[in-house]
């Protein structure tokens, strides 16, 4: 069933980017449940946390914790529960390392 879905998602894609499914050399479908059981996601939610107005942005992952910083010295958070999210890859490390490095 996962297999089928992706190949409708692929098959979507490859009407507005032609040639997209021939540069494929590989695809690893994952379903929430993979998810969890993989890499310990709880629900399979890649933004580890609700995306809701009150926990987004400058309330990311809690109001007083968006600078990445917490209260314990050289203690940083990073990860899909910090700003900008779990669908932007790589932005709350380079974020999170560019505040280490201010502090440094």
């Amino acid at each position: 069933e996962k297999e089928q879905y992706a190949d409708r998602c692929f098959d979507l894609l490859n009407q507005y980017a032609p040639n997209f499914k021939r540069s494929v050399i590989a695809r690893q479908v994952l379903a929430p449940a993979d998810l969890e059981q993989r890499f310990g996601l709880t629900g399979g939610n890649i933004m580890q946390g609700v995306m809701s107005l009150s926990s987004l942005s400058f309330m990311r992952p809690v109001p007083g914790y968006a600078d990445y910083r917490t209260p314990v010295r050289n203690l940083y958070l990073c990860g899909a529960a910090t700003h900008p999210g779990g669908g932007v890859m790589g932005a709350c490390g380079y974020n999170a390392a560019r505040e280490i490095l201010r502090d440094s």
